[in-house]
């Protein structure tokens, strides 16, 4: 070989010997063994935590107590007693009946019971006398019996007179028309000067109570008998008697004072196949009204060592089962198949397929398929809108321009 031929070979050698020094290395996050650039996936890693288990329910807002107000003696309305819309306390004056001629009953009873007891001692003193008399044969056996029937028939006279006068006075004290309960008036529907009647079907005015008030919700069977099976059998843990609830109203805001469920019917209903439980809320501004809509979130209980995963990364494959895609240790994407038990927020509750340490790709999962390699970033998806909200540092070196190979 001649001389120039070997410089040439040794510059060749040279020359490749340095462009194999600028190559860059495979990184562990950017690039696979050949060389080809890994796409880059937004993960969350999967821990174990006690997740505490709602239930959003529709229902309605009822009051605690409603008393329809009617009259109980015949008459003409002499005055309106309260203001329209008002809060009243049990016992309160509501109507006044012009209470005249109930007064002449009264006072009428009581004469008629004056007369009865003034017939009492007279015999009294006769049976008395009678009785001494006819051991002494005085008097027949027959007259003693007529003053004994005689005393008797003066004491009946009596009870049956103040009879009389406790019934006057009950119509007497029933032409003031009081409150039954205490709470909210609606409207009156007449004015001073009508004419009513005993035992009417329309109503003069109706009370509600508002403070506490009870808000009726339905949840259907199936999830009923789905949380007594999940309290049994441990997965599920109800803390304290009690179970908490919490109000959306009808524009979305959520009611400060916090609830509690008093009971649940005994019956399912046949047509809709649900079953009606109650709240029971304070309500000292009176913001909850009878009729009002509302949705109330019942606190279920605590499911322990449990795994939330955000809904944004599962999909379902062609057999409609639940699959998410994963980042092993080396990078390697798979597709598993997952056991959704029911939705917490805009997480799912998982009941299998995950591990403590799973990293589950939430942000790229069109950029890979199942065991190809990518570049996984940690990332934080607020709870509240699902939204990936956060992107945490790597630790690596950014490649920048113009950088020594």
């Amino acid at each position: 070989m001649s001389s120039h031929s070997t410089v040439a070979v040794v510059a060749a050698l040279a020359f490749a010997v340095a462009l194999a020094g600028c190559k860059p290395q495979p990184d562990d996050h950017g690039a696979d063994s050949a060389g080809v650039d890994r796409p880059e996936v937004g993960i969350v890693t999967l821990r174990p935590q006690a997740v505490a288990m709602t239930a959003e329910l529709p229902g309605r807002v009822v009051a605690s107590q409603t008393a329809e107000v009617r009259p109980q003696v015949s008459g003409i309305v002499q005055q309106r007693l309260f203001t329209e819309g008002s809060e009243v306390a049990e016992g309160a004056a509501l109507y006044q009946i012009d209470p005249a001629p109930y007064q002449a009953a009264y006072d009428s009873a009581v004469a008629a019971l004056q007369k009865a007891e003034a017939a009492v001692p007279s015999a009294q003193a006769k049976s008395e006398r009678y009785q001494g008399l006819v051991k002494q044969n005085a008097v027949s056996k027959q007259d003693f019996d007529d003053a004994v029937a005689a005393l008797a028939q003066a004491k009946a006279e009596v009870a049956t007179a103040k009879a009389a006068v406790e019934t006057a006075r009950i119509n007497l004290d029933y032409t003031t028309i009081k409150a039954p309960i205490g709470g909210r008036t609606d409207r009156s529907s007449l004015t001073p000067g009508a004419l009513v009647t005993a035992g009417q079907t329309s109503l003069l005015t109706t009370i509600r109570t508002l403070d506490p008030i009870f808000v009726d919700v339905i949840q259907s069977s199936t999830n009923l008998l789905n949380l007594r099976q999940a309290i049994d059998s441990g997965r599920l843990k109800v803390s304290g008697p009690h179970v908490a609830v919490k109000l959306k109203l009808e524009n979305g805001a959520i009611y400060s004072l916090t609830g509690k469920l008093e009971f649940s019917e005994a019956n399912v209903s046949t047509s809709t196949g649900t079953v009606t439980l109650r709240a029971v809320f304070p309500n000292p501004q009176r913001l909850l009204l009878p009729g009002m809509y509302a949705r109330a979130v019942v606190e279920e209980g605590v499911a322990p060592d449990s795994f939330l995963v955000p809904q944004r990364a599962v999909t379902r494959n062609t057999k409609g089962e639940a699959v998410a895609m994963f980042l092993d240790k080396d990078g390697k994407a798979e597709e598993r198949v997952l056991s959704v038990i029911r939705s917490v927020g805009n997480n799912w509750l998982i009941g299998a397929g995950v591990r403590d340490g799973d990293r589950v790709i939430v942000e790229g999962t069109q950029y890979v398929r199942p065991g190809q390699m990518a570049a996984g970033t940690e990332v934080v998806v607020d709870d509240t809108t699902g939204e990936v909200r956060e992107r945490l540092p790597r630790q690596r070196r950014a490649a920048r321009p113009g950088a020594e190979p």
